[in-house]
């Protein structure tokens, strides 16, 4: 089921190339579609949006029932347990607290020669937040794209989400969104809802960014829509990386390898190690566990192809393969796993010591669990409040300070043969 290898740099570079292959985005009879519906919601606003939800959904939207109203809100609530409840708050509470951290300010600062520089920091006006529905609900992706978007200061937040054919949205989804601070929630999917948000129709909002999960249909729209609007990232399978010496507990590994495998197919777990009796020992547990588990089918198949276990000479070699593989989510289970932290070049999220499982940063511990995949985290981020402000450069020079460069400036813009640019600098010199 999960394969075992010798590290070599052969298998190591066989071993990312694979993993960076799994994404299926490039599909060109999708993305034909795909920009066909961009183009009908672009160019016929609610009437194509509501087509689609019609071909696709099996919901008749209209302008009057194609947003949520406060009557289904409140019903949602009452549909929801409220031990539940109490746990979407208090996760909101926490996701919340860690995001207020990331919150930066402007900042002026002045010279004595009179000049001042500085940074305008803003929030963007209006985030749509796309919400997936099909099979299952995720209440904690909800609230982890639109908290940050909250305490960054948008000004309102539209998120869509696709309804069942009678028209109605999963009750734990609409609450969480509405604890996280959503304004206005939309019963529209797929292609047609990101067109929507990019473009505007006569029910949504055109907004500044386009943030959230979705199918093959709404990753390519997304990446359609860029430029017309901003987008959080193409998100692809999730992954999880354990770095793991002698002291780590194979069930314990095996479970958190497993809690990743299942979500997809194309979903990677790997663990990497020096220790030959852990490798066999998580592989057994693996085994084991994976026999009782509901997704027993997705979780042998995303292990068949894009699992392993490697065994490494020392952990020179093991930490820079977790380099190279830049993983979504990182575990060090370790003696000592704050030694190795500043080693750790490229991750999404770290999870340090044996008691700070993966799903906990899924839902409860506060930091994003909106990652970057596919070796992105070489250059990519967590979502965060970053995402959802702009900054301006504030420029402001007295007649001293601006002396004191002007001379530089007619220069260098004469270097670049820019000569308007010189005039505009030399015909203030002049008068001076």
């Amino acid at each position: 089921m999960i394969s075992t290898i010798k590290y070599s740099q052969a298998n190591g570079k066989k071993l990312i190339d694979q993993l960076l292959s799994r994404s299926k985005l490039e599909q060109p009879d999708v993305q034909s579609k795909v920009n066909e519906i961009i183009a009908d919601v672009k160019e016929n606003k609610d009437k194509a949006l509501f087509k689609y939800t019609k071909l696709f959904d099996g919901f008749d939207a209209n302008e009057s029932n194609i947003r949520l109203t406060k009557k289904e809100i409140e019903e949602a609530y009452s549909l929801v347990d409220d031990e539940l409840i109490r746990i979407l708050k208090r996760a909101a509470d926490r996701i919340k607290a860690f995001h207020e951290k990331q919150r930066i300010n402007s900042w002026l600062e002045p010279y004595k020669n009179g000049e001042m520089l500085g940074q305008l920091v803003r929030a963007v006006e209006k985030a749509g937040v796309y919400v997936p529905g099909g099979k299952a609900a995720y209440p904690s992706s909800v609230m982890m794209n639109i908290i940050p978007a909250k305490v960054a200061g948008v000004e309102k937040i539209i998120m869509t989400t696709p309804p069942s054919k009678t028209g109605n949205v999963y009750p734990t989804t609409i609450v969480a969104a509405d604890i996280a601070g959503a304004d206005i929630i939309y019963k529209a999917g797929g292609a047609q809802a990101i067109a929507a948000l990019a473009f505007g129709t006569q029910s949504i909002e055109k907004v500044d960014k386009i943030v959230g999960p979705g199918n093959i249909f709404v990753a390519l729209a997304k990446r359609s829509v860029y430029g017309y609007v901003n987008i959080d990232s193409v998100a692809g399978p999730s992954e999880i990386l354990v770095l793991a010496d002698e002291s780590a507990d194979p069930v314990y590994v095996a479970a958190d390898m497993l809690s990743q495998a299942e979500h997809d197919e194309l979903a990677s777990a790997i663990l990497i190690t020096d220790s030959e009796e852990l490798a066999e020992n998580v592989k057994a547990e693996i085994q084991k566990q994976t026999a009782v588990l509901e997704r027993k089918a997705i979780i042998e198949k995303s292990l068949s192809d894009y699992g392993a276990i490697i065994l490494t000479d020392n952990f020179d070699d093991a930490i820079f393969l977790c380099n190279k593989i830049a993983p979504e989510h990182m575990e060090i289970c370790t003696k000592e796993p704050f030694c190795l932290l500043p080693k750790i070049q490229n991750a999404g999220a770290v999870f340090l010591g044996h008691y700070t499982p993966e799903p906990l940063g899924d839902y409860m511990a506060g930091p994003n669990h909106v990652l970057p995949t596919g070796a992105t985290a070489r250059f990519f981020s967590p979502l965060g409040v970053d995402d959802f402000i702009k900054k301006s450069s504030i420029i402001s020079f007295s007649q001293q300070a601006f002396k004191e460069l002007g001379d530089d400036v007619i220069k260098f813009a004469q270097a670049e043969g820019l000569t308007a640019h010189a005039n505009s600098v030399r015909v203030r010199m002049k008068k001076l």
